[in-house]
């Protein structure tokens, strides 16, 4: 029997002191670099990004105004 209880509880302390405070370090570390918010490369980016959206935004206007002078029907068949 005691044999049992200590192959259940080798594993349990092997657990609590090593497995455990690792957990514990890198999940908390990870929250932090959650809380800190977005870098600069990540903020730079998302700079880019929403230029990008920007310019498309103004060519599919440029195009729908293209097709409306050419086709005016062009809507409707879509």
């Amino acid at each position: 029997m005691e044999e049992l209880i200590g192959l259940i509880v080798a594993p349990i302390i092997v657990f609590l002191v090593i497995v455990a405070p690792i957990w514990l370090v890198l999940h908390y570390r990870s929250k932090r670099q959650i809380s800190q918010g977005l870098s600069e490369e990540q903020v730079r980016s998302l700079n880019e990004l929403a230029q990008t959206a920007e310019q498309m935004a103004e060519r599919i206007q440029t195009l729908e105004a293209i097709l409306d002078a050419e086709t005016p029907e062009w809507r409707k068949k879509v």
